[in-house]
């Protein structure tokens, strides 16, 4: 009762097995195929890339396309095409009768696992012995000696016996627990597809296990799409698929090497790379922050998403307040921080410009926008939503460098940024259109990220998409996926592409990309991972396999802390809430670190984060009030009427002196004071 697939890059390469007793062949194309396959020769048998257990799976037959059908797991759903609609019935039918003639038993019980008498003979031996004149009493002492250590490899046996009893009684605990959890599973999804047809509607390519392209319904896909600008401005989440359970039929020599990175030159690279970023980190001051979160106050209870979706349907979405469980401790201000995790490339892009090496230079940028996405791996909550004028300063000496960042805008959302280091400035403003296909959100970012070094070289680009799968039941993971170019004012740019994960791929997370002159000629290549390293190799990337050894380490993942939770934060991430001694004192009354819900969430005050949250969500209905009376952002300003927001000074001064004046308590009890006084301004 069990259905295996292959991934088959070109048809003339499909395998069929001979027609038999047990092997029944569907469809006119299949047969034609098997028989110019029986002519040439040519067959090559594929390994099974996934398994579908027919016992726990249901089928259901598309109603616009007569020859499509899915099978839906727990946890995966099969697009399957076939060349007619006679071959759609034979195929159900022949799914159908497997899953009833198999059924799912227990492991046989019928095998004596432990023996209960095992016995030899010395009379042969003994015969023996006597014929060739050995004496009586040594021929009993040789018997003696015999049985005595037979009767201590027997004892060994029996304790192994035992052993192998106890496990297979585990293993039938195991299954019954398995089976009982998978049969579930497929209840839930079933209640899910005929309760709110999320399945039949608004999938696309977007579907996680598709085998096929979908296009069942296609016109309802456009009424699927939900815009959320309350609860939707970040979505890092949880990563890894769960049901991946082998591998594609090929990997390529470049994935190969990113899977063993350790050739000697390697080392060299790696360690000079090191040395480099510690020249660097030695000019700034060691400032120590904390390793880990506070330990919780509360235990806090779980709660199901399917459970609220089912509770508040019907409801305004706009005013259905979600529980901090869906949270993590940082906001989406503290979160655009997080991207320059990596500075230090940042740093080192800048040192090999003033050298005069800028592919070095364009090589490191390049890095760097990969980074920022290495922390959402194993990220499956949300940060909070600012509130409208809620900003976030991030002083670090001992990286050069000092951030800002504010929420200019509430509808649509806008967050932006500025950043200085050593050399170099960052800023950039986002927002995010979202898409909800049912089981799946997707994110494209909207904005331009820009990079200005002191000499004048300038870089800019756009992020790509992520998609998060599996939201309604299975395991929660993100993907980024897209194309990002990197265009520089200058000599080089970069462009880089990062690859949708597939159900069939088991080396995911890949990003591939070059750099090429204003000539348009490529003169490096850059491969990795995003939740891991990047590597780069000059040349346009033609080079044979045995070359590889020559590519160079740029940039990679720094460990995980040793006290994880499962908010899944990095180091970095830990530190970005922390309220320092003396630090308090100096913040505006703005600042993401002084918002109740999120500091009681941080110390495990769970029942204290979600009554504030909902206290400040109630006032947060009030911005586009504000808005709409002519609020303006307190330290950003926009380039025109559609342009960027562009940082205009002042903040750092602002804090030196501790004047804020002009920064409302946005955290306190809504009033309308606040709103008025923004009429006047």
């Amino acid at each position: 009762g069990v259905l295996s697939y292959s991934k088959i890059l070109r048809p003339e390469n499909l395998a069929l097995l001979p027609v038999g007793d047990d092997v029944r062949l569907i469809g006119d194309v299949s047969s034609g195929r098997l028989s110019r396959l029986d002519t040439s020769g040519r067959r090559k048998h594929h390994k099974s890339v996934g398994i579908v257990h027919l016992k726990i799976s249901s089928f259901r037959e598309s109603k616009s396309d007569d020859r499509r059908f899915y099978i839906f797991t727990a946890t995966k759903t099969l697009h399957l095409r076939t060349n007619s609609k006679k071959d759609r019935v034979a195929w159900v039918e022949a799914l159908a009768s497997s899953r009833c003639l198999f059924s799912l038993r227990p492991l046989n019980d019928t095998l004596s696992l432990v023996p209960n008498d095992i016995s030899i003979s010395t009379e042969r031996l003994n015969k023996r012995l006597l014929e060739e004149g050995i004496s009586e009493v040594i021929v009993k002492d040789c018997e003696q000696i015999m049985l005595s250590e037979f009767l201590e490899v027997q004892g060994q046996f029996k304790v192994l016996c035992e052993e192998r009893s106890s496990l297979l009684d585990t293993l039938r605990q195991l299954e019954a627990a398995n089976i009982e959890a998978e049969a579930s599973g497929i209840h839930d999804n079933e209640y899910q597809l005929t309760k709110h047809e999320y399945l039949s509607s608004g999938r696309g390519k977007y579907s996680e296990c598709s085998t096929t392209e979908s296009s069942d319904d296609i016109e309802k896909q456009e009424l699927e799409e939900v815009s959320d600008e309350e609860e939707t401005s970040f979505f890092d989440t949880k990563e890894y698929f769960s049901e991946l359970t082998a591998c594609c039929g090929s990997v390529t020599e470049v994935a190969n090497h990113m899977a063993n990175p350790v050739e000697p030159e390697n080392r060299i690279d790696d360690m000079k790379m090191i040395a480099e970023k510690e020249i660097i980190d030695s000019r700034y001051p060691q400032i120590e922050r904390r390793k880990k979160l506070p330990d919780p106050v509360e235990k806090e209870k779980g709660v199901s998403l399917w459970s609220m979706i089912k509770d508040n349907v019907g409801k305004d979405l706009t005013r259905v307040c979600l529980p901090v469980y869906f949270n993590e401790p940082i906001s989406s201000l503290q979160k655009c921080f997080e991207d320059l995790e990596y500075s230090y490339l940042l740093d080192r892009a800048y040192e090999h410009g003033k050298a005069g090496n800028r592919l070095l230079r364009v090589l490191n940028v390049a890095a760097f926008a990969v980074s920022g996405y290495a922390s959402s791996e194993g990220r499956h909550c949300k940060p909070f939503n600012p509130l409208l004028g809620e900003t976030y300063e991030a002083d670090y000496p001992e990286k050069g460098i000092h951030f800002f960042s504010e929420k200019v805008s509430h509808h649509p959302t806008l967050i932006a940024c500025h950043c200085e280091g050593r050399g170099w400035k960052f800023w950039g403003d986002s927002n995010l259109r979202s898409k909800f296909w049912g089981r799946s959100i997707q994110v494209d970012p909207v904005g331009v990220l820009t990079l200005e070094f002191d000499d004048g070289e300038v870089f800019q680009w756009s992020k790509v998409t992520t998609t998060i799968y599996n939201l309604i039941l299975g395991k929660v993971y993100c993907d980024h996926h897209g194309t990002m170019h990197i265009h520089g004012n200058r000599q080089y740019s970069c462009k880089l592409r990062f690859k949708e994960q597939s159900i069939l791929d088991r080396n995911p997370h890949q990003v591939h990309g070059f750099v090429e002159d204003v000539t348009g000629k490529k003169v490096a290549t850059l491969f990795g991972k995003w939740d891991d390293s990047m590597y780069y190799m000059n040349g346009d990337g033609t080079s044979k396999p045995k070359d590889l050894a020559d590519a160079s380490l740029l940039w990679k993942r720094s460990k995980p802390p040793l006290n994880l939770t499962r908010y899944n934060l990095t180091s970095f991430a830990i530190t970005l809430n922390e309220l320092m001694s003396g630090l308090q004192e100096k913040l505006p009354p703005t600042d993401s670190r002084l918002r109740p819900d999120q500091r009681h969430l941080e110390n495990g005050e769970f029942e204290k984060a979600n009554a504030e949250k909902l206290r400040l969500e109630r006032r947060q209905r009030m911005s586009r009030k504000l808005q709409e009376n002519g609020w303006k952002p307190r330290w950003f300003q926009r380039e025109g009427e559609d342009g960027p927001f562009r940082y205009v000074g002042g903040y750092w001064e602002a804090r030196e002196q501790g004047n804020w004046d002009g920064c409302p308590n946005i955290f306190g009890e809504y009033n309308e004071d606040l709103v008025n006084s923004s009429e006047g301004s």
